[in-house]
């Protein structure tokens, strides 16, 4: 399953909203990635996440390998949405 995000808040995916990502990624049963273009990079290695280098605009695929992942898929888009409560 997946879900397209963009990234609304001024600064982007920094650090402070990688960790915000990460936390969320690692609650799950199996995989989470995150989808730039081409690029795919697992939502629980901070490294991954931060390397993405996603400013304010950019769209992103949020992805679960499984089902029972619903929960997690929706948090990060909802975390997203909001600019990471920033």
């Amino acid at each position: 399953m997946t879900k397209d995000v963009i990234i609304p808040n001024e600064l982007g995916i920094h650090a402070r909203p990688a960790v915000k990502i990460v936390n969320i990624a690692k609650e799950a049963k199996s995989h989470v990635w995150i989808l730039k273009n081409t690029i795919r990079v697992d939502a629980a290695d901070i490294l991954d996440v931060l390397t993405l280098s996603c400013p304010k605009g950019t769209k992103i695929t949020i992805k679960i390998d499984n089902k029972s992942d619903i929960n997690i898929l929706n948090d990060i888009v909802k975390l997203v949405e909001s600019g990471f409560g920033e």
